[in-house]
C-alpha cells in the first residue's frame, strides 16, 4: 500500500546483467492475507526516474465483508499513484477529496508539504466477495517543488492515452512517451504506462527519457534474448536501444522511468524528502497529534483513527 509500514522498509534483492544497468526481484510480504511485492527502493536503485517506491498490491480475494483498510497515514515530498488491474479503493484525504478508483483509472496526490490519506475498501464491495490486484507507487518530487501545496487529481479510463496497435496495448498513465501526453500535472520529465501484449507481441520503449525500467506483472518478456518473468524489475542503460517481446503466454508490463532528481532523497515510513532534517520535522508534527492547529489534518469522514508513528 501507500503506506509505509516500517521506519526502514524491507527492500529487494539487486543484481547487474550485462543487458541491463539493474534487475530487482522483488522479496514478497504477507500483510496478513494480503501479499505486497516491493520492487523500490532496493539497495542498487533506490529510483528510477523520480519514481521512489515500486509496490505490487496482490493478486487477493476477499470473502464477503472483508476488503482492505489503510487507515490515515501522513506523506510529504513526493506524489502517490494508485492504479489498479481489479477491484476498487475509496481514497479519502485531509484535502476533503473522497474519490473511488477502478481500473484503468488514476489518483494522483501530491503530498508536498503534507498530506493525511486513507484508502479502504468500500462498503458497496465488501457487500459481496471481492478481489483487489494493482500497483502504487510514489513519485519524489524535485527539491524546487517538495513544499508545495497539497494537490489531488482524478482521471477516469476515457481521459487516459490509448495507443493501440495489433497484439498489443498501451495506456499511459503519467507523462509522456510515443508521442502521447497524459493529463496528469507532473513535476519531472516523466512516464508510466500499462501495457498488455500478446505473444509474440513487440514493444520498442521510449528512447527520449534518461531512466527506463520495466515491471511484469504477468506472463514473461525477452529482452535482447534474456527472459524475465513475472514479478521483475529490469532498469535499462541510458540511451540503448530497447525492445520487449512478450513470452509465450503474453505478458503485461508497466514500464516507468523519466529525469534523474539532483540528488538522492531521504526516505522515512511515509516521507520523502531532500534532507533529513525536513523528514525529522515532519515525524514531529505527526507524533504531536494536533490535527485542529498543527501541520496535518485528518480525512473529513475518516478521522475516528490514524496510523501513529512507527518508532
Amino acid at each position: 500500500m501507500s503506506w509505509n509500514p516500517t521506519q526502514s522498509p524491507d527492500c529487494p534483492e539487486a543484481g547487474a546483467l550485462d543487458a541491463l544497468e539493474t534487475l530487482i526481484i522483488p522479496r514478497a510480504r504477507d500483510l496478513g492475507g494480503f501479499e505486497v511485492r516491493r520492487a523500490l527502493p532496493a539497495p542498487a536503485r533506490q529510483m528510477v526516474g523520480p519514481f521512489i517506491f515500486f509496490d505490487q498490491m496482490g493478486p487477493a480475494e476477499f470473502l464477503t465483508g472483508g476488503g482492505i483498510d489503510v487507515r490515515p497515514h501522513p506523506h510529504i515530498g513526493l506524489a502517490t499513484v494508485t492504479y489498479l488491474y481489479r477491484g476498487e479503493f475509496q481514497h479519502r484525504d485531509s484535502l476533503g477529496t473522497d474519490q473511488m478508483i477502478y481500473p484503468g483509472e488514476v489518483n494522483w496526490m501530491i503530498a508536498g508539504n503534507g498530506v493525511t490519506h486513507s484508502e479502504r475498501t468500500s462498503a458497496a464491495m465488501r457487500a459481496n466477495p471481492g478481489a483487489l490486484y494493482g500497483i502504487q507507487t510514489w513519485v519524489a518530487l524535485p527539491e524546487a517543488h517538495e513544499e508545495t501545496g497539497a494537490a489531488f487529481e482524478h482521471h477516469g479510463r476515457e481521459a487516459l492515452p490509448m495507443l493501440e496497435e495489433p497484439g498489443k496495448s498501451v495506456r499511459l498513465i503519467l507523462g509522456e512517451a510515443w508521442g502521447a501526453r497524459a493529463p496528469v500535472k507532473t513535476f519531472s520529465e516523466t512516464f508510466y504506462a500499462d501495457a498488455v501484449l500478446a505473444a509474440g507481441a513487440m514493444l520498442p520503449l521510449p528512447d527520449n527519457h534518461e531512466d527506463r525500467g520495466v515491471y511484469v506483472t504477468e506472463g514473461s518478456i525477452s529482452v535482447a534474448g534474456q527472459v524475465f518473468e513475472a514479478g521483475r524489475m529490469m532498469v535499462f542503460r541510458p540511451g540503448d536501444a530497447i525492445t520487449l517481446t512478450a513470452g509465450p503466454l503474453g505478458a503485461r508490463v508497466m514500464v516507468l522511468g523519466g529525469e534523474t532528481l539532483n540528488g538522492p532523497r531521504y526516505i522515512s515510513w511515509n516521507f520523502v524528502a531532500s534532507s533529513q532534517e525536513k523528514i525529522d520535522a515532519a515525524k514531529e508534527a505527526w507524533r504531536q497529534g494536533d490535527f485542529e492547529h498543527g501541520r496535518f489534518r485528518l480525512p473529513p469522514g475518516d478521522d475516528a483513527e490514524h496510523i501513529p508513528l512507527a518508532e
